[in-house]
């Protein structure tokens, strides 16, 4: 190892060390529900299609991928960027996008801090269905890895990077995976992710839970008829449409088409919680306790992440909700919360 290389990591360890002890003093878990969204479901509903939200001004590159196949990638340039501006990126979740009301927030909010924000994409997300025989996972680490060094080819500032729900689940799958080598990001955030998957799907499959199922599967069965018309015998058309729980759907779909033997592979290769300790890169990890589409039990407490992770585990929320404000409510609590736990690391971007 160089002399140069020798000076300057101590400098950067300690850089980090104390925007970590930053977190831990200032921002420790403030949310609190509006007592108009009395209720779990209410928290989660009523932000993703009642928030009053800005449409940020996107402008979108289509990226050839390394495999054959291309993935959209939708941009928004920050309101008078500073040279080398820090760079926020963000995976969606589970047929999500740069529409989908967190998207939507957290760009506007990197644009009036005059970063960039870029929202990657997953394969059949964008709108035109993608070319190769696969959609995509809850632990599609490679492709956020192409994704981001691709990003860190082209962007001389700080990358930091969020992912909600599934995009959360790739985000720690790849952080987990890369340890030091996901460096090329500052920091990461992931929201409202699925740690446990095996628990989460439990509650997708009973009761209230079914209707969340019911509005995912409205798109992923149109998208896999689609696929059928790419690629006639891929999978059971019949055993598509009789698909009634996620569990189903990603048995005859997903599993399959990724390389899983069937869900149940699917689920515990995907489920993240045993590798939260082998994340280095400093992340966020940000669940409420009531979130529909994961049990509060389920889970980790501190022990059972590594020094990098901070836990964030309000009591409040939903799933991707966390309103605040009198009726009818302010959408602004998340992405403070977030850039907040960035600013310390891209203080000198």
């Amino acid at each position: 190892m160089s002399t140069t290389d020798d000076t300057t990591r101590p400098n950067e360890t300690d850089r980090v060390a104390a925007a970590l002890r930053a977190q831990a003093a200032a921002l420790e878990t403030n949310y609190r529900a509006p007592f108009w969204l009395p209720g779990a479901h209410v928290q989660t509903i009523v932000p993703a299609l009642f928030a009053r939200l800005p449409l940020p001004a996107y402008r979108r590159e289509r990226w050839d991928t390394p495999d054959g196949d291309f993935i959209e990638v939708d941009w928004v340039d920050g309101k008078n960027p500073r040279p080398n501006a820090p760079l926020f990126v963000l995976f969606h979740g589970l047929e999500g996008g740069s529409g989908s009301h967190y998207a939507r927030s957290l760009a506007a909010a990197a644009h009036a801090r005059g970063w960039h924000a870029a929202i990657p994409h997953f394969r059949s997300c964008s709108g035109p269905l993608n070319l190769l025989p696969r959609f995509y996972h809850l632990a599609d680490s490679a492709e956020v890895d192409w994704v981001l060094r691709r990003l860190a080819a082209r962007h001389a500032g700080p990358i930091v990077v969020a992912g909600v729900s599934l995009g959360g689940n790739v985000l720690l799958h790849w952080l987990a995976q890369r340890r030091e080598d996901a460096s090329v990001v500052a920091a990461a955030a992931a929201i409202s992710a699925p740690l446990d998957v095996h628990a989460g799907s439990e509650m997708l499959t009973h009761g209230f839970g079914m209707v969340y199922t019911r509005s995912f599967l409205k798109t992923l069965k149109v998208k896999a008829l689609e696929k059928l018309a790419q690629y006639p015998g891929l999978f059971d058309a019949d055993a598509v449409l009789a698909s009634r729980t996620m569990y189903e759907f990603d048995n005859v779909v997903t599993a399959p088409l990724h390389g899983f033997r069937n869900t149940h592979d699917y689920y515990t290769q995907a489920t993240i919680l045993p590798m939260l300790g082998e994340i280095v890169v400093p992340t966020l990890v940000l669940n409420a306790r009531n979130d529909p589409f994961l049990p509060g039990h389920a889970l980790p407490a501190r022990h059972e992440v590594g020094a990098a992770v901070e836990l964030d585990q309000p009591e409040h929320g939903g799933h991707v909700g966390f309103m605040t404000g009198p009726f009818p409510g302010r959408s602004d609590w998340l992405s403070q919360r977030v850039f907040a736990y960035f600013s310390p690391f891209v203080s000198h971007g």
